[in-house]
Formats: C-alpha cells, sequence, structure tokens
C-alpha cells in the first residue's frame, strides 16, 4: 500500500478561501475512488493531507484526473510551498511522523 503526504504553504491567510473551493471538489472525487483512509489538518497558513492507497496506480490515477488535476493547475496563484511524501505503509502514520517526513520531501516553490 502506498500513503502519500501533502503539506500546502499559502501565500496567505486570505488564500484559505480559494483552497477551501478546490478542497470540496476534491473531496467529492476522493470519495468516488479505491482510496483506504484520509486524514486533514491546517490552520493559518499550512494545511496538510494524508491519503492511503492499495496501489500506487490508484494514487496516480486520482492524482492525475479531475478535480485534483484543476487544483494542481491553479496551485501557484495559492501556495507559495508544496511538499509531497509518498511512502510504502500499510496505515497513515500519526501526524508527529508524517510532518516530519516531510523534511526530506519533494518541495514545489512558487
Amino acid at each position: 500500500m502506498k500513503a502519500t503526504i501533502t503539506l500546502i504553504v499559502l501565500k496567505s491567510p486570505f488564500k484559505f478561501f480559494a483552497l477551501s473551493v478546490s478542497a470540496l471538489g476534491i473531496m467529492k472525487q476522493l470519495k468516488n475512488t479505491k482510496h483506504l483512509d484520509f486524514k486533514k489538518k491546517g490552520f493559518w497558513t499550512k494545511h496538510y493531507t494524508m491519503t492511503l492507497w492499495e496501489t500506487e496506480e490508484d494514487l496516480k490515477a486520482f492524482a492525475s484526473s479531475g478535480a485534483h488535476l484543476e487544483a494542481m493547475k491553479i496551485s501557484k496563484k495559492i501556495a507559495k510551498e508544496i511538499r509531497t511524501k509518498t511512502i510504502t505503509a500499510d496505515k497513515l502514520p500519526d501526524w508527529n511522523t508524517a510532518i516530519n517526513m516531510l523534511n526530506d520531501a519533494k518541495v514545489i516553490k512558487y
């Protein structure tokens, strides 16, 4: 199984509204997938998600389609940094572990 951990650092707290609009579509899309688990948390300008997938193919199909793909296209307008880490795992890690894993994650800076 694969777990993806993501951090989105917003350009400003006001970008939360744009993030929320995208997140609604992404959540709707996620409900129609084969994901096994999902967690989110965030405050102010830092927002985290974790998603668990049976296969890497399922993860990639989700990430490269629908509302998620559209959100990725506009991410540079709302985020100043995005970090992602995909790991092999049977369950989602606790938040402290997940956040620490993002120290050596793939980083996109805008």
